[in-house]
């Protein structure tokens, strides 16, 4: 096709878009969102991911005032949580779900009303995806501790990018991502604006300038660049059983009688589920069948019987851990003094009984506690079954068997926060015990193991998740599944794995660059407010969009 029937053939598309301007922008809005959430487990289709930050960026330029940019981010945004978040509302109905999704959405939302400023600077696929990173980072910490979930890295561990969380963990992965997006959408404008302008005199369009030109080139390349930085990082991920020695760890899926927000009203059967999965192992290992664990993970909730005040639970937990002939950690809910809750692992080590033991520090608003809660009882009928649980202190590290293990504790390995402390302590070896019964039969699982092996990359440590119903799993450093068990079935995977005391970049950085992304977006921010305020207050328009330099 010529230059003259492509851009004949563009005007035409524009024309028909321009008679529809403001419902076309929902659309695309609206599957930018849904391109985002296909790139989330257990789909495998990562690169939806930059796809969907790239028509976004595209939905969000132009769209006239700073309150579109706002709206456009705010329907894909509903476009994106709403389908990944509805395990959110299974047991407790809709209205929890779509608050929680639309909570969420304002924040994609300010990442559109933020970009429609950025969009005036001189290299701006830049500063968008940084400014998608400091909004991610906004999310992460606001309100009530913030909510992780859904970042761009949990969408990417079947991904080019996933070895970039050696270097700078989560926040990494979301910026190469976001980058990766808005380089596409600069040379997609340049295009646009290339083959829309009217023809010279001699019948050729007129051709780009040295600094267009040049932004184009740098555009190309961060669009080449950037993924395949992270297929070269990949070959210098440690190896499966590379390490200072190697341990066999068993993870035990005792499962539960039943899926809900009470699946313990039996309690005493999800413990007697896990005393007798570690029972059948404790016996393949004396038949030479499996190699005999150095340690024992139970997942979180294993013992919703607090066994620190019940006889009979001690008993059972000390009779496994004799049986098996190594230390278990027991995922136990225990009954503080003045009456609140905690959600702690607890090493339990034969008939010497509970060692050391990690409280959770990062607990779930509106499950593990409900903050306000006479105001939210107003609203549902289900605020009074959120817990009393309250956060525990310390570095996250336990020690069993001479092995120093990291515990991040179901919720708490959404947050980069939650490993930190334990790498600071010397964890050689990282778990995540979990108990995904309260969230059914859904999507959950598979997303929140995603978000482990992000983490078992970004600190360089095999990682063991011990869920009740499924999916358990044994990750290697370098991110890959070894093992991995069916939901809803009782289950011990056993493994031997590594043990490292070497750290990686990210860990050795921890939260520096993504506060350096805060940082340079807000004053790119304060740039273009000022640059605004100078030009009397006009933004870019459509027309802006096409004719005005397209990557800076």
């Amino acid at each position: 096709m010529s230059d003259g029937a492509a851009a004949t053939a563009l005007t035409r598309i524009a024309t028909t878009l321009g008679r529809y301007p403001v419902p076309s922008r929902v659309v695309a809005a609206v599957v930018a969102g849904l391109l985002i959430f296909g790139s989330f487990p257990p789909r495998p289709y990562w690169f939806l991911a930059p796809i969907g930050i790239a028509v976004l960026t595209l939905t969000v330029r132009g769209a006239g005032r700073l309150r579109g940019g706002f709206g456009y981010g705010l329907l894909a945004g509903l476009g994106f949580f709403v389908p990944l978040l509805p395990w959110t509302g299974i047991y407790v109905g809709p209205v929890p779900w779509l608050a929680l999704s639309t909570v969420c959405s304002l924040y994609i939302g300010l990442f559109g009303l933020v970009t429609r400023l950025l969009f005036a600077l001189p290299g701006w696929p830049v500063w968008v995806a940084l400014a998608w990173t400091a909004t991610e980072w906004l999310r992460s910490s606001f309100p009530f501790g913030g909510f992780p979930w859904g970042r761009l890295a949990f969408g990417q561990a079947d991904g080019w990018y996933l070895s970039l969380a050696m270097v700078g963990g989560a926040p990494l992965i979301g910026f190469a991502v976001a980058l990766t997006a808005t380089a596409a959408a600069a040379l997609l404008v340049h295009l646009w604006a290339r083959m829309t302008v009217a023809p010279t005199a001699g019948g050729k369009l007129a051709g780009p300038t040295t600094t267009t030109r040049l932004g184009v080139i740098a555009a190309a390349a961060t669009l080449v660049v950037v993924p395949v930085a992270g297929l070269i990082l990949r070959t210098t991920l440690p190896g499966p059983q590379e390490g200072d020695r190697m341990i066999t760890v068993a993870a035990i899926q005792g499962s539960v009688p039943r899926l809900g927000l009470d699946f313990n009203a039996q309690r005493r059967a999800v413990l007697d589920n896990h005393v007798r999965r570690t029972e059948e192992l404790a016996r393949e290992v004396a038949q030479g069948r499996v190699r005999k664990p150095d340690v024992v993970i139970w997942p979180e909730n294993s013992s919703d019987i607090d066994p620190l005040r019940n006889d009979d639970a001690a008993a059972e937990i000390t009779g496994a851990s004799e049986q098996i002939g190594a230390p278990i950690l027991v995922g136990a809910v225990l009954v503080n003094g003045d009456r609140t809750t905690s959600n702690s692992v607890i090493v339990w080590n034969g008939a010497a009984g509970p060692g050391e033991r990690h409280d959770k520090k990062i607990i779930q608003p509106f499950g593990e506690y409900l903050p306000m809660r006479g105001f939210f009882r107003l609203f549902s009928e289900y605020a009074d079954r959120a817990g009393y649980f309250v956060p525990g202190n310390g570095d996250g590290t336990v020690h069993a068997d001479g092995v120093d293990i990291g515990v991040a504790t179901c919720y708490e390995v959404a947050f980069d926060r939650a490993f930190r402390d334990s790498m600071h302590a010397g964890a050689q070896l990282l778990t995540v015990p979990t108990n995904n019964a309260t969230f059914g039969d859904s999507e959950m699982t598979y997303q929140q193991l995603a978000m482990s092996r992000v983490r078992a990359v970004e600190h360089g440590r095999a990682l063991v998740v011990a869920a009740t119903s499924g999916v358990s799993a044994i990750v290697a450093a370098d991110g890959a599944v070894v093992q991995q068990t069916p939901k809803f079935a009782p289950a011990a995977l056993v493994a031997e794995l590594p043990l490292r005391s070497t750290t990686t970049l990210a860990t050795r950085f921890g939260p520096a660059p993504e506060l350096l992304s805060v940082i340079m977006t807000a004053a790119a921010f304060v740039v273009a407010a000022i640059r605004q305020r100078n030009a009397r207050g006009r933004i870019p328009t459509d027309e802006d969009a096409t004719t005005d330099q397209p990557v800076g």
